[in-house]
């Protein structure tokens, strides 16, 4: 069964979620985590497949983004980090039933989020993919210069323009707010991304205490968020049980950024499926340890 969620945020802003029932044998409770600029409907078909294996899968869309998003982006207040600190711990809080371990599926930003939700603690276990730390310099060179001269050039002047980041003209992703666009246009200037931003120095700290088992998968030939880019963020999570790996793309059938949830990589979700399913088990057996986070 799938059903649409109305889902509130804490400071009582509604998201639109949508929820897939498990089919068979509950394994477990799923968040899927969307990138940046990514609608929820990009991971139907991956929800569906997770669903299938025994979880119950919730999917939703950050305010701002897609069904969650006001009628004009002009003029709309929000940060980067509300995604996570409002949305995602939403989104925790409403899987979180105490019957099935929660588990987590990150894709880049969804990764990046843990340490930033106030409730990591009621977490199992979390596999992300693409996750980096969004600076140019762990980019290929020519991904490096195309994408230095679109935060230099190209988005201030369709920002001017618009009032926020209108992402669609670029054809690579939804409009996003025009406090999304900021945050990120900065944190991307550090080789660490917000890690190294003066203006939130208690994120060392914030994110030591994330102690669930993590692995971070990144395609060699994702040029966003390349091995060398995962390294550099996930040293954050250094109090964390982490697992690495690394995906060779076919010659017909490459991952890139955004091929982790396409139909092709079936085989990639299955592995995903089984890596969490491992881990909610082990949980499952150790009923009085609680959570891997807390």
């Amino acid at each position: 069964m799938i059903e649409s969620v109305s889902l509130p945020a804490s400071d009582g802003y509604v998201l639109a979620a949508t929820r897939y029932a498990a089919q068979g044998h509950l394994v477990g409770n799923l968040i899927v985590a969307a990138a940046t600029g990514v609608r929820q409907r990009f991971y139907r078909r991956f929800a569906e497949h997770a669903s299938r294996r025994g979880f119950n899968v919730l999917t939703l869309d950050y305010r701002g983004l897609g069904a969650s998003a006001p009628p004009s982006l002009k003029g709309f207040e929000m940060r980067f980090a509300d995604w996570a600190r409002l949305d995602l711990a939403a989104a925790v809080d409403f899987m979180a039933d105490g019957r099935a371990p929660l588990l987590w599926v990150g894709h880049s930003f969804g990764g990046q989020a843990i340490g930033l939700l106030p409730n990591h603690h009621k977490l199992t276990a979390a596999c992300c993919l693409g996750t980096g730390a969004g600076w140019a310099g762990w980019m290929p060179w020519r991904e490096a210069l195309k994408v230095r001269l679109i935060w230099s050039c190209v988005l201030p002047l369709i920002v001017a323009w618009k009032g926020y980041m209108a992402w669609s003209l670029l054809g690579m992703g939804d409009d996003l707010p025009l406090g999304v666009y900021r945050d990120w246009r900065r944190w991307c200037s550090y080789p660490h991304y917000f890690f190294d931003d003066p203006q939130m120095p208690e994120l060392a700290c914030r994110y030591a205490e994330v102690r669930l088992p993590c692995l971070f998968a990144n395609a060699v030939d994702d040029l966003w968020a390349p091995p060398a880019s995962r390294d550099a963020f996930i040293r954050g999570y250094r109090n964390a049980t982490v697992e690495t790996r690394e995906l060779s793309a076919g010659k017909d059938e490459p991952i890139g950024h955004m091929g982790y949830f396409r139909p092709s990589a079936t085989a990639l979700w299955d592995e995903i499926l089984d890596w969490l399913a491992r881990h909610a088990e082990a949980a499952t057996r150790q009923p009085h340890s609680g959570t891997a986070g807390s």
